[in-house]
């Protein structure tokens, strides 16, 4: 109930992300406190895989918390997420847990279902009924429609790796996840998020790359087909509206333009360009450790004064790229340990996705990798790990996706050994009754 709680409210409800993480840190502490019954099974033992995801986050929070030591300050970030730095620590904890007590599959589907759905009602809702400018929930309309994006997808992905399938339990479940998908898809567009949609086409190979071998050649072109037909449909949906990401990327051309010829640095895109520049000169200066937490905003206003940045950037505390912004602020230590946040779980569920033969576990495996290319895509022009719900995101549904994906080899494993054990006893059964025959 827990993972289903986490992935339907983290868009849809304001303190959803917040209050389901710290319930289920407090289960997990209270479990692991409570349950010393010696004659239960022993749990599963993490290896050398779990091991190297716990150290990529415990390096990427542990090298924030000095950071913050280091400038003296709390954070730089919106009010109530002070305690942001410690998330990745604490989510190795749970990972711990989850990897001896994983959670139900299908909370991740219905999850993934009502998340998806809610997402798409709200923003049609408050674009349609409010005239809202951009549909955003009530929050920042970038990581809204991120992560709205992202949900439609592993709802899109999900909903494949059960076509791949013979019938299942919940046969209702499938077109739910289709109808997710294009709801989470619809709320992206109607939000104008544009950055996000970079990482659609990597993402949409990737899907068709894992899929193509179960998928019959017939079922494959219908699906290609209906996901052209989707996006002319979403296309025209925000040019009624006279707004959305189709605007906004004509918008982002003009933008380009007179950043090239004008030096207009004030608009969207331009003063994307010019923080990006002023984070490569401030890596520059301090490239080992960076400016430090706090401080970086005090050299950004000081290029602010000197004429060398333009004054909209003092409106923002991100340098609206997690790359060049950790670069700034955390020099190559920094980099470092955001590579291997990003690196470890692509490299392990890549591995996962090219061994796996059964749906569940490739489904799952896609799922995991499509989740950390998104936000790496996500990643170039905002930074989506210094917002609450980003960060909480990433790491969630990592998570969930990772401890879901080795519970299931472990299933088959067991089913593997089962089965040679079988035809064992069968054969000796065989023999047994030849040599009463015989007697």
């Amino acid at each position: 109930m827990l993972l289903v709680a986490f992935v339907s409210l983290l868009l849809l409800v304001p303190w959803g992300y917040k209050a389901v993480s710290l319930t289920a840190l407090m289960l997990a502490l209270m479990g692991a406190v409570l349950r010393r019954d010696p004659t239960r099974e022993q749990p599963e033992r993490l290896d050398a895989e779990d091991r190297l995801w716990l150290l990529a986050f415990m390096a990427f929070s542990g090298l924030w918390c000095l950071d913050l030591a280091r400038s003296g300050v709390l954070l730089g970030l919106e009010r109530g997420s002070e305690a942001m730095p410690l998330w990745p620590l604490l989510t190795a904890g749970l990972l711990m847990w989850w990897r001896r007590h994983p959670p139900l599959r299908a909370g991740l589907w219905l999850g993934l279902v009502v998340g998806g759905t809610g997402a798409g009602v709200i923003a049609l809702y408050e674009r349609f009924l409010l005239g809202a400018y951009r549909a955003d929930n009530g929050m920042n309309a970038i990581p809204f429609g991120n992560l709205s994006l992202l949900i439609g997808v592993l709802a899109l992905a999900a909903m494949l790796g059960r076509l791949c399938r013979p019938p299942l339990p919940l046969p209702w479940l499938t077109p739910a996840l289709g109808l997710s998908a294009i709801a989470g898809l619809a709320a992206s567009f109607l939000s104008g998020t544009r950055g996000g949609w970079v990482a659609v086409p990597l993402l949409a190979w990737l899907s068709y790359r894992a899929f193509r071998p179960f998928l019959p050649r017939r079922r494959l072109l219908q699906l290609v087909g209906g996901g052209w037909l989707l996006v002319i449909g979403l296309v025209a949906m925000t040019a009624i509206t006279d707004y959305g990401v189709t605007k906004r990327v004509e918008r982002a051309i003009d933008d380009i333009r007179h950043y090239v010829l004008e030096g207009d640095g004030g608009s969207s895109v331009g003063l994307r360009l010019e923080m990006w520049q002023a984070g490569g000169r401030m890596f520059r200066e301090k490239p080992l450790l960076g400016w430090g937490e706090g401080r970086l905003e005090g050299a950004r206003d000081m290029m602010v004064e000197s004429g060398v940045l333009h004054p909209g950037a003092r409106c923002h505390d991100q340098l609206h790229s997690d790359l060049v912004d950790t670069a700034a602020r955390r020099g190559l230590l920094g980099v470092v340990t955001l590579l291997a946040f990003y690196g470890v779980p692509a490299v392990l569920f890549a591995r996962h996705l090219r061994r796996a033969h059964d749906a569940q576990a490739r489904v799952l495996a896609l799922s995991g990798l499509l989740v950390v290319i998104a936000f790496m895509g996500f990643g170039l022009t905002q930074s989506m790990l210094r917002d609450v719900r980003g960060l909480s995101g990433y790491l969630g549904l990592t998570m969930a996706c990772w401890v879901l994906l080795r519970a299931r080899l472990i299933e088959l494993g067991r089913q593997s050994n089962i089965e040679p054990d079988a035809a064992r006893k069968v054969t000796m059964r065989g023999r047994t009754d030849e040599s009463r025959k015989t007697c």
